[in-house]
């Protein structure tokens, strides 16, 4: 096997580790790692939560002695300064490592290239860019917030191959398939926040929570869009027993008035935690909503409906993917509820364009996933 070949391969399950610590590191990236000696993995590791280990260490730590003289794999450039942890490049040279591959430079600008130069300093051959391209969609929102200060947001859409997600009557179960529901499980599992709107909460009641047969699983914050604190006390997404929060955003309280106080303070009553965001045209401004949730060090949002909170996501050029489930049925129905309304778009000019990266099948469901492209 040549070279290039071993470094695929254990750069591969590498990338499979570091996926097991999405949704769970926030503010820190995702990150797995290997160390191998004569073509034999003897360590490994991923980070599991910020201010724990990271996943250098973690595997360092398992390897001992025995990394002397080793090659070891990181999915994403060793860190060379102090955070909550020192820097994983000291225990790196501490270690005797002899050769370090990993996938691509940091997304934070303080620790971007450092590495490469530090570990060479000390005699210690470095490799980059192997299998940059999948490291780089593995820690998406990592680097987005780190750049922006912004959350990734998804929206996730399931509908007809018309293109409907409910009916006139607002009855969508189950519009997809077994497999394609406990797909978004994994979602919600692998995200920091879970976003819907009042709406979707009125008409479905949905728990938003993880449900997986994996026992590590774990709830994303659930944050549910209400401008005039319209949301149920007696909602389950306030209600379910969970360690993660449900944040409602509704509108500062001058806009509604002392009725719209009067919600909150049930609201709040029942256990939930109210964020304060400016309005805007008659609603939450969404902007300022992601950068609130943003400065909490969530990095990835999940957003499952409505269709007017999808709209209006799309609107603000502030959606990153798009991940749409079509089921093999038509309702063939032009009252039925589309997947996404309120755009101002006049003309075919005027749609938002998307980039496809994949289409899969999900049991009996096609899933589309895409990217939204930048205006000209």
């Amino acid at each position: 096997m040549t070279t290039a070949a071993r470094d695929l391969k254990y750069m591969k399950r590498a990338l499979a580790l570091a996926e097991r610590g999405l949704g769970r590191t926030s503010p820190n990236p995702a990150v797995g790692a290997l160390v191998v000696v004569n073509d034999e993995v003897i360590a490994e590791g991923f980070h599991r939560a910020a201010g724990e280990p990271h996943a250098e260490i973690v595997a360092l730590g398992e390897a001992g002695q025995r990394a002397a003289g080793a090659e070891l794999y990181v999915t994403l450039e060793p860190c060379s300064t102090y955070g909550q942890t020192p820097p994983c490049t000291d225990a790196i040279i501490a270690a005797e490592i002899s050769r370090v591959v990993y996938t691509c430079q940091d997304c934070d600008p303080s620790n971007a290239g450092c590495a490469e130069q530090i570990l060479s300093a000390a005699g210690i051959e470095t490799v980059t860019g192997v299998l940059e391209q999948e490291a780089r969609r593995l820690n998406e929102a990592f680097c987005k917030h780190k750049n922006t200060g912004y959350p990734f947001v998804t929206v996730k859409l399931a509908g007809t191959l018309d293109g409907k997600i409910a009916t006139r009557d607002g009855d969508a179960r189950w519009i997809t398939g077994k497999e394609a529901r406990e797909f978004v499980h994994i979602l919600r599992d692998r995200s920091d926040a879970v976003m819907v709107g009042r709406g979707t909460v009125a008409a479905d009641d949905p728990a938003l929570t993880t449900r997986t047969d994996r026992p590590e699983s774990r709830d994303a914050v659930r944050v549910v869009v209400d401008t005039h604190a319209q949301t149920p006390p007696t909602a389950q997404v306030i209600h379910v027993e969970s360690d993660a929060p449900c944040l409602i955003a509704v509108a500062e309280p001058e806009v509604g008035g002392d009725e719209a106080q009067k919600r909150v303070a049930k609201l709040e009553q029942a256990g939930a935690e109210i964020i304060y965001v400016p309005e805007k045209e008659g609603r939450v401004d969404l902007s300022e909503l992601m950068c609130q949730l943003g400065s909490r060090d969530i990095m990835s949002v999940l957003v499952e409906g409505g269709s007017r909170l999808v709209g209006g996501l799309l609107e603000e050029g502030l959606v990153d993917k798009l991940l749409f489930f079509y089921a093999p049925k038509i309702l063939g129905d032009d009252q039925a509820l589309s997947a996404i309304s309120g755009m101002k778009a006049e003309s075919i000019c005027d749609a938002r364009s998307v980039r496809v990266h994949r289409v899969e099948q999900i049991g009996a469901d096609i899933l589309v996933t895409a990217y939204l492209c930048s205006p000209d």
